[in-house]
């Protein structure tokens, strides 16, 4: 079954929200935080007591900062039909999976609403106080993290090509083969360019890629299977490696932010 992939901020911790049974076991900032979902917590982080408690401070934290965020309705809708595009779906058939998956329309909505106050949240208060990498600090990341970008060698693609971006669109939503054109393709991973490669590491396998503007014609790719081990060299990997410094920055930043906030913060420990 197709899994949606909602993109955008994923630094800031959120937690499926546990039914108010068994108790109260504090309140941090009049927000009251039960034992079920204490205890919720430790089971699907995997993490200790202790750990839960610091995280699930962290998220009533973070809910009382960003209490005042407004995000319209617009804007909403806006996310959602680019999440819908970047799944090659439109927004009706998305709503069909989600609902296959078990999701709710109005919850799916909300948790869109909630990533973007705390995309909100993040840029107005945190993002300033991370600094631009120079190259030197990510080729230093790079060497330290080798392993982390081992990439596939080479990848079995269908190409489709269609005359025009309707053409290919009309074609990814119905999937319906006429004026397509497809070529069965292999192509070794090192003779990508990165827009591509991102684009194809990015993609399941049996899923399509974004149209992509040919010049004389759009193509997407399906993505049969990747094969093989390679490791990117510096200059492949720089945008990837730059992003996950930055993931790695962004969370230190969120941390220390609420560490900081949390000293001043009115929490009360119940059991």
């Amino acid at each position: 079954m197709k899994k949606l992939v909602l993109l955008g901020f994923t630094v800031l911790f959120t937690f499926v929200q546990a039914a108010m049974v068994d108790g109260i076991a504090m309140v941090v900032e009049d927000e009251p935080v039960t034992v079920a979902e204490l205890r919720a917590v430790q089971k699907q982080m995997n993490v200790s007591k202790e750990q839960a408690t610091e995280l699930l401070i962290q998220d009533r934290l973070q809910k009382s900062a960003m209490k005042d965020i407004e995000i319209a309705d617009t804007d909403i809708d806006a996310k959602i039909q680019s999440i819908a595009t970047q799944n090659n779906l439109t927004v009706t058939k998305m709503k069909e999976i989600l609902q296959e998956q078990g999701t709710s329309w109005s919850k799916y909505r909300s948790s869109v609403k909630d990533a973007m106050k705390k995309e909100k949240f993040f840029q107005e208060h945190i993002a300033r106080s991370i600094p631009s990498p120079t190259d030197d600090e990510l080729k230093l990341y790079y060497a330290q993290h080798k392993a982390e970008f081992i990439i596939p060698s080479s990848v079995q693609l269908t190409e489709y090509s269609a005359p025009s971006e309707a053409a290919m669109k009309k074609f990814l939503e119905t999937k319906d083969p006429k004026g397509i054109k497809s070529t069965p393709v292999t192509k070794a991973t090192k003779d990508l360019n990165p827009a591509l490669l991102g684009s194809i590491l990015q993609t399941q396998d049996g899923s399509f890629t974004r149209p992509l503007n040919a010049g004389d014609r759009f193509i997407s790719y399906q993505v049969l299977s990747k094969e093989g081990q390679s490791a990117m060299p510096f200059d492949a990997a720089k945008g990837a490696v730059g992003a996950r410094w930055r993931q790695e920055q962004q969370a230190k930043a969120v941390k220390d932010y609420f560490e900081k906030r949390k000293t001043n913060a009115d929490i009360q420990i119940i059991r």
